[in-house]
This record gives C-alpha cells, structure tokens and sequence, in this order.
C-alpha cells in the first residue's frame, strides 16, 4: 500500500475520532488532547505493516467508544420509559 494512502487513512480515523470526541463525557479538551498524544505516539513509525496495524488498534478504538455511546442513549432511553 502506497504511502500516501497510509496517510491518507491515518488523517481520516484521526478525523473520525475527533468528531466522535465531541460527545465524550470527560469533555472534548480531555479526549482532544489524548488523542493527539496517542496518535504523535506512533508519528515515528515507518513500516507499512506496523502503520497498518496501529489503524486497525484506531479503528478498534472508534467501534467501542461507538458501542459506549449506543449504550448510553440505550439506558437513557430505558431510563426515560421505565419511569412512565
């Protein structure tokens, strides 16, 4: 896989997880800020297979926070409806 590609999937889950930070119960600064430092953590790789694999560890990442967010407006939801 070329290069610029790599590059290319690196900036769009790094967007990604941005956008999904908006909502993070910590706040977006705290979530912002781990996130630039988790991902200049691995700003030093060069191999092809460990920049994949670091995308598919972010992309992991994207599932289970997705998965916490569903869960939250699940029990929302519930809560809402239980007390009617």
């Amino acid at each position: 896989m070329p290069p610029a590609e790599l590059r290319h999937q690196v900036l769009r889950i790094y967007k990604e997880l941005l956008y999904m930070g908006r909502e993070y119960p910590l706040g977006y600064t705290y979530f912002r800020d781990r996130l630039h430092r988790a991902f200049a953590s691995k700003a030093h790789l060069s191999d092809e297979q460990q920049i994949q694999d670091a995308i598919r560890r972010a992309e992991f990442v994207r599932k289970e926070i997705e998965a916490l967010y569903y869960l939250k407006r699940y029990r929302t939801l519930k809560q809402r409806y239980e007390s009617q």
